[in-house]
């Protein structure tokens, strides 16, 4: 049998979605590299227990291989909730292109026990995904950052085919790799290149073969001269002359087609004609001073404005419309517009009398008008008379021809003229806004264009040069123009707006800029009307789409012209068309939205390339360095985001790993933040030239500095021959000469006219750079001059510029730059280059004056000697000679020798973790991955403690989760400024801490099993402290987060299974366990051995006495151990607190036996609960019973004794005897006094707060307990202020029978019962005389709990009707909320029985027989309504009085109620009861559901309250779930930042796996 073979790893691409359906990745941007073959995937990733999973499906647009791509056509994704895993689907790319995805869900209704609406489906927005094209020129890729692009205004090429090629040949041998035409079609009369007479014909002038010529020419230039092609695409609009106009003038804007542009027309015709009249009027032609523009100004308002009657447009009628009010009111045709006179009454009629004139007006406008949304034809507006009719009923009754007369009619009709006159008065006022804008307009405008300094100064007004440009393009009459109506024959000029809405229509019914003369108008071309879609201007779209489709036949890539002013909805459509022939068509956009979300916008809806941005907008050095960091990639030494443990990954061989499921052999990428990718253009044909904007020698520096960008750069010609000026396009006759352009080779060296020989190795560099990824960047800028470093990432080859920038004024010297020292960094010069030019006034005038050709400024480039590098060390230093004046430029070489090998060091630092790691257990992580202060002190024997960063502060743990907690958001955000980096940038601090604690604890006994790790970890960190210290940071992230991974994931390896089939939050929330549970010298569970002991919060609760708590040690063991699969050590802390059991309970505290303290009523419940869980959980669990554990105390007597005296531990009991004692003491009764009670135990107690008071009503089976001055439950803080009065007075005594105490009772009894009777547990029941002994007076556990169950609905039930009180044991008067059980029962103030608190679910959760299902699903809902907050649940309703949502324990007031922290439970939100509420809920509400749609939902109704403690634990450094929050989920500074007995909330989390259970039966039933 032959081997089998090796599968090739599968790319995908990571895409995380919000639960909005938004990209869960920064920036929100998705920029994806080039299909390839075998096709990589995008992997879209769910929650599956996301609400966008209930009937959800997710749709892409992203077409299967072998498909036509249809915007329109988007494929389903069913989405399955599953509550146990993330949903990934992933979607091959084949192609190139813009890509849409959206989410349809139904929402999850409200949870109500009441029918509620169903929610509507619902549809996320469309989200965008662009795929970079794949270019390629003689069988070799061209990645985007890889081009280098060359710009020529075609009409100046001279003739084609000969001028044409020498020209190619030379911008190919300059080293470009595309060039880019302005259009090649046909031109206009303007003969501008984007005014396009005819978009099907090429230019018969230059090309008289037509599409064969250009074919040719694109086939040598890609074959011959290693050159793609890129052209413009104008799809704004046409030559105002184009020949088609003539046939279709609806493709523009008319009077017909846009009727609201009429006002506007009538305006323009006006102006016009008064530029024709002003000879004859005696205005002057020529204007000489500002004065003559006023005079002439006088009658634009007058003759133009006034003389058009202009307000037409914008009022009513008064007359038509008071008439037809008034006609229709005598008719008896009247409207009644809404219900605001039935409002009055008949009584009312004189309030509406008494509306002033205003309020009328108003009310006409906003109930009759007519023709108010747009402009239009004069009058448009208009009052509805039926409606006007019916305020005249209202003001003078209807009209009876029988009583009324002319005099009716006439005070009618006054009134009404009242009314529409203060209507027009708000119209008016519109008007003369407008007039005044257009006054400015044309004033300013026409000063610009013949006054201003700066100006054209067109000279005399005349046909040629009217007063002001017309805003329409008047058709010729003719016979075809004779088909049409003659209003559609002026079509409206296209143009531009400063700072306007790209996604507005100017020319659309919402705009006025053209009536407005806010556009600046390009005459020669007529703006095109696409409206709405194909359906709308057919012709239009059909040939617009043949040009497009022509274009890219030919070119590789499009410049859209004015993109920013095409309709975003036309260009996808010309785009999606260009696509279907050329799937791998580059785009490359003129973009000025002026807001860079609106960029954003463009880019992702049309998949654009790279946009336009130009260096000679810069106008200082700086302005010139920000532009290039701008575009120069990732900073050098950028971090990893990719998941690196793929290093480690076991390839699959055909077949499964392991002999489990498949093992998938994939690389998978995160998505990186991305900009907007540029063409960053030295200079484009619409700048001015160095020569003009700069110094003519920053022609080099300039150059240089763009070349060394990691973007798609550019030139155009005449920047290298150092043309003296900005080349004018329209107007222009002269053609391009280059000593670039002789046919003759062209290499790189120092000589005469221009930079071409310099800049064929710029670009070179530059496509080398791009070819082979080097994309990381080191921008620096002092005075004249910017560094640029730009490096590989994983070779760290790369190339070093010093380039003098020449602005004026900047002299002739080398500024006194001084050395510059590269560190770890090896160079070698590859060239230094000066730019002389001589940009006299004569050599211009001898250049501007040539009749024929475009010619450069007399320049020479020069060789520069004694550029020096000299090695100090492992670094270099460069030094430039004196001679280094503004336009040079020094190029070099440069490598780092110890990392020559880098990408062998970068898979060396990611591998190895997993081995490293494998043999760790759970203390071993627990040091390994936590260890907070208090804990690395125990730990080290003092010597150790949290490791500081200077500037950022400590970390919370001394493991590797506390490094983690910081990196991860360091190297998510790319943050090489973070403090982190400086620190390990000045030294090796931060890598000797973490070697040294791990190898310091390995020589311990109970920690030989990190040797390992420890080695693993040096050996890492001495590689990689060989490096240049700026890398550092990136190499110690790897080296950190490698080992982070591989500890974590030994640690989800070593839970159980439903852990370790989980989603991501579950296995997060389990690793707590691991948290909080490791040794500790000083804080162990037994006296005189050391084991793991759980700390119940970090940092405060971890050592010492304060470490080990009984109650919260048993709220949270279900969820911490038994439900992660760590029974021993569930085990061990059940015998633990078995051991030191006295007066039937556990202690609050346990000091490790030593001094425990028994003052906490609820904490043996919870104790005896675990122990049910811990049999019913573990395999063989019921084995519990018969351990035996050796007792601190003696068993039944309450002596008390130090823990090293004799009696201590000299008697041995069972669990089934000692749990027995725990409840046959309860039933017998408890009353003692603390031992040592007084100041020393408690300072803030009050004397009666010691004495400890427990006994059963035996009539209801319910035991009560403590008083006013103590607080046994968890409720448990006692009042410190003398100032306010609290002191030893407790904030929440719950006194009496609170409800979980009750409910844990219960739980307790029936299982004992349940045990006896199978033979499992030896004793039936308990004594209740004070007796023991005495068993004459016995009560089973079974009538135990059947009196509680009995009494439980009757005592603690608060009905929602108040005639069901006398049913229940109600004070009616004290009632605060009903519909919810009661806390307490019986408590010292009976206010405190009826209070809405946390706690009832607890007795809900161990206890469900106990309630009445009906009554108990209600008082969930009203508790989630009330109680539950973003994360925890409040502590009391906040309708009580005693309610205090913020809990500072700091606070030393006059507040009874809040100083020194009182109102710890009195409003602020606890983490932990929200786990025992979500079990309840999912209980009760389970009950309801019957189909699988509704269990669905149930689990649904769960995981969204679970949404804020999953973005919680995903922030919160110390990973894992804080203590409290403030009302309304806000951080509490005094809770303490992580607690053991929040992480019940993994009970909500693990109950999950039983929907998949539940999911397989479904399936298995079906």
């Amino acid at each position: 049998m032959s081997p089998p073979s090796r599968q090739s790893p599968t790319t995908v691409y990571l895409l995380p979605l919000n639960d909005d359906g938004s990209p869960d990745v920064p920036g929100s941007y998705i920029y994806l590299p080039p299909p390839t073959t075998p096709a990589w995937s995008v992997r879209f990733a769910i929650e599956g227990a996301s609400s966008m999973c209930r009937q959800g499906s997710l749709w892409v647009n992203i077409p299967v291989e072998g498909k036509e791509f249809d915007r329109h056509n988007y494929r389903e994704y069913r989405l399955t909730p599953d509550f146990n895993r993330t949903i990934e689907i992933d979607i091959p790319i084949h192609q190139a292109g813009s890509f849409g995805y959206y989410i349809t869900y139904s929402p999850l209704p409200e949870f109500s026990t009441e029918p509620v609406p169903t929610p509507q489906p619902t549809r996320t927005s469309t989200h965008y995904i662009d795929v970079m094209p794949n270019l390629t020129v003689q069988n070799e890729t061209l990645p985007l950052e890889a081009l280098s692009i060359f710009s020529v205004i075609s009409k100046f090429m001279g003739k084609y085919p000969t001028d044409w090629e020498k020209h190619l040949m030379g911008i190919g041998q300059r080293g470009y790799n595309m060039v880019h035409f302005t259009p090649l079609m046909m031109r206009g009369d303007s003969n501008s290149p984007y005014s396009i007479y005819d978009q099907h014909q090429f230019d018969k002038n230059v090309f008289p073969n037509g599409e064969k010529d250009v074919a040719e020419m694109i086939s040598k230039m890609e074959n011959e001269y290693g050159l793609l092609g890129l052209t413009d695409v104008v799809w704004n609009h046409t030559a105002n002359n184009s020949k088609w106009l003539e046939e279709h003038p609806e493709a523009g804007y008319n009077v017909v087609t846009a009727p609201w542009l009429e006002a506007a027309y009538e305006l323009d015709t006006a102006l016009l004609q008064l530029s024709k009249d002003l000879q004859q009027l005696g205005l002057p032609t020529t204007l000489g001073s500002v004065e003559d523009l006023n005079k002439i100004m006088e009658n634009v308002k007058t003759r133009c404005i006034g003389g058009t009657r202009l307000w037409e447009y914008y009022v009513i009628n008064v007359d038509r419309d008071c008439r037809a009010a008034v006609d229709a009111w005598m008719e008896g045709r009247v409207a009644f517009a809404d219900t605001e006179y039935q409002k009055v009454g008949l009584g009312g009629i004189d309030e509406v009398k008494d509306w002033p004139l205003k309020r009328k007006a108003d009310w006409l406008i906003e109930k009759a008008l007519v023709g108010g949304d747009r402009m239009g034809a004069r009058f448009r507006r208009l009052i509805k008379s039926e409606v006007a009719a019916g305020l005249l009923c209202l003001l003078f009754g209807r009209y009876d021809s029988r009583t009324s007369g002319p005099s009716d009619e006439r005070a009618a009709y006054g009134t009404m003229q009242r009314f529409l006159n203060e209507v027009n008065l708000q119209f008016y006022r519109e008007y003369d806004g407008d007039v005044a804008v257009i006054m400015d307009q044309v004033s300013n405008r026409t000063k610009y264009m013949r006054l201003d300094e700066h100006g054209p100064k067109l000279g005399a007004i005349n046909d040629e040069h009217p007063l002001i440009e017309s805003y329409f393009t008047r058709l010729p009459a003719n016979e075809t123009t004779s088909k049409h109506d003659t209003r559609s024959l002026a079509l409206v000029n296209n143009g531009w707006i400063w700072a306007a809405d790209a996604m507005r229509d100017n020319a659309g019914p919402q705009s006025r800029a053209y009536l407005r003369r806010e556009v600046i108008v390009w005459g020669d071309c007529v703006k095109l009307r696409y409206g709405s879609g194909p359906q709308d201007n057919p012709f239009l779209w059909d040939f617009m789409a043949k040009y497009t489709r022509l274009m890219a036949k030919y070119f590789t890539a499009f410049r859209i012209d004015n993109c920013h002013s095409t309709p975003i909805h036309l260009a996808e459509y010309m785009l999606d068309e260009a696509r279907k022939v050329r799937p791998n068509l580059a785009i490359a956009a003129e973009l000025f939205s002026g807001s860079e979300e609106m960029d954003y916008m463009f880019v992702k809806r049309l998949g654009i390339s790279c946009l336009i941005r130009e260096a000679m907008q810069a106008w200082t050095t700086q302005e010139v360095s920000r532009l290039v960091h701008m575009h120069s990639g990732r900073p050098i030494g950028s971090f990893e985001v990719d998941e690196i443990s793929h290093a480690d990954a076991t390839q699959q061989v055909n077949g499964t790993s392991n002999g489990t499921t498949p093992t998938r052999n994939e690389v998978i990428h995160r998505i990186k933040q991305s900009p907007v990718h540029a063409l960053f253009m030295d200079c484009t044909h619409d700048n001015e030239v160095p020569a003009q904007k700069r110094d003519a020698r920053d022609t080099l520096p300039n150059a240089a500095l763009v070349a060394m960008c990691s973007s798609a750069v550019g030139s155009v010609m005449g920047y290298d021959e150092i043309y003296p000026q900005l080349i004018e396009l329209v107007h222009e006759t002269r053609l391009y000469v280059s000593p670039y352009s002789t046919g003759a080779p062209i290499k790189v060296h120092a000589g005469e006219n221009g930079i071409g020989p310099i800049k064929k190795l710029l670009n070179q560099i530059h496509t080398l750079m791009g070819k082979d990824g080097y994309d990381e960047t080191y921008i620096d800028h002092q005075g004249e001059y910017i560094t640029v470093h730009r490096v590989h990432p994983q070779s760290r080859k790369g190339y070093f510029l010093i380039a003098h920038t020449a602005f004026p004024g900047y002299g002739n010297g080398n500024a006194g730059f001084g050395p510059v020292k590269l560190p770890g960094t090896k160079a070698k010069p590859i060239g230094s280059y000066m730019l002389e030019v001589d940009a006299s006034p004569e050599s211009k005038s001898a250049v501007m004056n040539d009749k024929r050709y475009l010619r450069g400024l007399p320049s020479r480039t020069r060789e520069l000697r004694n550029v020096q590098v000299n090695t100090s060390g492992h670094d270099s230093v460069i030094s430039i000679p004196e001679k280094f004046p503004p336009g040079s430029v020094a190029l070099f070489e440069t490598w780092i020798p110890s990392a020559e090998h880098s990408e062998g060091l970068d898979k060396f630092v990611t591998s190895g973790g997993r081995d490293a790691f494998k043999n760790l257990d759970l203390t071993d992580l627990n040091f390994v991955l936590y260890k907070s202060e208090p804990e690395e002190r125990d730990a080290s024997d003092g010597k150790d403690g949290s490791y500081t960063i200077p500037g950022s502060g400590t970390l919370v743990y001394c493991g590797l989760q506390g490094w983690w907690s910081i990196l991860k958001d360091v190297v998510r955000n790319n943050n090489l400024g973070h403090p982190i980096c400086q620190h390990l940038r000045d030294g090796p601090w931060a890598l000797d801490y973490n070697v040294g604690r791990l190898e310091r604890m390995a020589q311990k006994s109970a920690y030989s099993n990190l040797k390992a790790p420890a080695s693993w970890m040096r050996e890492r960190f001495e590689a990689i402290q060989k490096l240049p210290s700026f890398l550092l940071p990136r190499y110690f992230a790897l080296t950190i987060q490698t080992a982070y991974n591989a500890a974590f994931e030994r640690g989800i390896e070593l839970m159980a299974r439903n852990v370790r089939d989980g989603q991501k939050f579950l296995k997060s929330l389990s690793m707590v366990s691991v948290q909080v549970t490791g040794y500790m010298n000083n804080a162990s569970l037994w006296p005189k051995k050391i084991v793991p002991s759980m700390a119940a919060g970090l940092p405060h609760f971890a050592s010492e006495w304060a470490r080990v708590w009984g109650r919260d040690s048993f709220i949270s063991l279900r969820g911490l151990y038994l439900g992660t699969g760590h029974y021993e050590d569930a085990r061990e802390h059940i015998l633990a607190f078995a051991s030191v059991l006295k007066h039937g309970m556990i202690p609050n505290l346990l000091n490790a036996g030593r001094l425990p303290r028994y003052n906490s009523r609820d904490s043996i419940w919870f104790f005896l609960q675990n122990c049910q869980d811990y049999v019913k959980i573990v395999p063989n669990g019921v084995g519990l019973f018969q351990e035996t554990v050796q007792r601190r105390f003696l068993p039944y007597d309450d002596t008390w004794f130090s823990w090293d005296d004799p009696r201590a531990y000299s008697t041995a009991s069972t669990m089934e005897d000692i749990i027995q004692e725990a409840v046959q003491r309860h039933a017998s009764g408890l009353s003692f006094r603390e031992y040592n009670a007084g100041p020393s135990l408690d300072s803030q107690m009050k004397s009666e707060g010691f004495n400890i008071e427990i006994h059963p009503d035996w009539n209801t089976g319910i035991i009560y307990g403590g008083n006013q001055w103590n607080c046994g439950t968890w409720m448990d803080k006692m009042g410190e202020s003398e100032k306010a009065g609290n002191k030893g007075v407790p904030g929440t005594p719950r006194d009496g029978a609170s409800v979980e105490i009750t409910g844990l009772l219960y739980s307790t009894l029936k299982w004992l019962d349940e045990l006896h009777d199978r033979g499992q547990y030896r004793y039936s029941g308990v004594s209740i005389s004070s007796d023991p002994g005495n068993g004459d007076n016995t009560i089973t556990f079974g009538e135990w709990a059947a009196k509680i169950k009995a009494n439980f609905e009757r005592c603690y039930y608060i009905p929602l009707d108040p005639a069901d009180d006398s049913k229940y044991d109600v004070n009616s008067s004290i009632v605060n909320r009903r519909g919810i059980y009661k806390d307490l029962h019986r408590s010292g103030k009976e206010y405190e029985d009826y209070q809405l608190r946390a706690n009832f679910p607890v007795a809900m959760t161990v206890a469900p027989d106990l309630f009445d299902p009906s009554h108990a699903l209600k008082a969930l809902e009203i508790a989630d309504h009330i109680l539950v907050g973003p994360c925890g649940m409040k502590t009391l309703d906040p309708s009580d009085l005693n309610y205090r949502g913020y809990y500072i324990n700091s606070e030393d007031s006059t507040d009874f109620h809040t100083a020194k922290g009182r109102n710890y439970h009195q409003g602020p939100e606890w983490l932990w009861p929200r786990g025992f509420f979500l079990r309840a809920l999912m209980k009760f509400d389970m009950m309801r559901r019957k189909t699988k749609e509704e269990k669905v939902e149930c689990f649904q109704q769960v995981t969204r309250r679970l949404r804020g403690c999953v973005e919680h634990l995903k922030t919160n450094p110390w990973a894992g779930l804080t203590e409290l929050t403030q009302k309304d989920g806000e951080f509490c500074g005094d809770s303490y930042h992580f607690a053991a007995a929040a992480p019940l909330q993994r009970e909500a989390s693990y109950s999950k796996a039983r929907m998949n259970a539940f999911h397989y039966e479904s399936e298995r039933d079906a």
